[in-house]
């Protein structure tokens, strides 16, 4: 299949863990409706943005997976006969928690998970805290309608996991994402960090030659400290944005993308045929000194 509609849920959240869920489940159906196949919630979308503050009573929200949530949204999956990938707080043991993302498949069978690889820890970011850098890899899943790659917000800065992922035979990136601008920032500032975000994702689409597909959350939280500032958006193998969401508003939307355009780019743009895979051990160094 290579002309596949893929579903984005940009959506605010609230304190309330089963409202939320109640919200992403009627964006999904709504995704669904507009014929969607493949549907991407954002980052962590069953809670408020809690890493803005290092407070125990947080890993409260965190669950099993599979667990409770994965068995709902299996339930929608096949039901509805669509993919869903689902951004969630995992309690993997007592003490041991991960930042993941779950890949349910249009039958409800649960492919698996796939665990955030880089963890962040900057003001209002503060992830070290709870969650463990993964440890399962870069993971691709066959799904009904495509094999997907998935990575989860700050390893969208990290091309090496792009292009890991999609050496892998990944045919679509997704990139689940929690992040935003401080209220307090000027604009000029808002703008180059949004431009920044949307541009090395696109970078990631142009050097693998496969679709991106990035969905963020909207919305003001930490007391309206941070407004996240949604933006999410489509690139083809290319860099053209297909479909880019507003930064203020709640949208579901359905993009149609045809993969056919990764082998037309990757040939007529050979940068896999052309890497030089044997000068490029020093990318495993952290620092070249000499």
């Amino acid at each position: 299949m290579s002309k596949i509609k893929i579903g984005l849920v940009q959506m605010s959240c609230v304190a309330d863990k089963a409202g939320n869920m109640v919200r992403a489940i009627e964006g999904i159906r709504e995704a669904h409706r507009e014929g969607a196949q493949i549907i991407c919630l954002q980052e962590l979308f069953t809670s408020l943005y809690f890493c803005d503050e290092e407070n125990y009573d947080h890993f409260a929200l965190a669950e099993a997976i599979p667990g409770p949530s994965t068995d709902t949204l299996s339930k929608i999956a096949g039901e509805l006969g669509v993919v869903i990938i689902a951004s969630l707080f995992e309690k993997r043991a007592q003490g041991l928690y991960h930042n993941t993302t779950a890949v349910l498949d249009a039958d409800g069978t649960y492919l698996g998970k796939y665990r955030k690889m880089h963890i962040p820890d900057d003001p209002n970011y503060y992830e070290k805290f709870y969650f463990t850098p993964g440890d399962l890899g870069y993971k691709t899943f066959k799904t009904k309608y495509a094999n997907i790659g998935v990575l989860i917000c700050w390893d969208q800065w990290y091309p090496e996991a792009a292009r890991i992922t999609s050496l892998m035979g990944a045919e679509i990136l997704f990139y689940p994402t929690a992040i935003g601008w401080a209220t307090a920032q000027d604009e000029a500032t808002n703008t180059e960090q949004y431009n920044a975000w949307q541009t090395i994702q696109r970078s990631h689409a142009v050097a693998n030659g496969v679709h991106v597909v990035s969905v963020n959350r909207v919305g003001f939280e930490q007391d309206g400290r941070m407004k996240f500032w949604g933006g999410s958006f489509v690139s083809n193998p290319f860099g053209t944005v297909l479909h880019k969401a507003s930064h203020d508003k709640e949208e579901t939307t359905v993009v149609e993308i045809d993969t056919d355009k990764t082998d037309q780019y990757r040939t007529h743009w050979p940068f896999l045929r052309d890497r030089r895979i044997d000068s490029y051990q020093p990318i495993t160094r952290r620092y070249i000194d000499e």
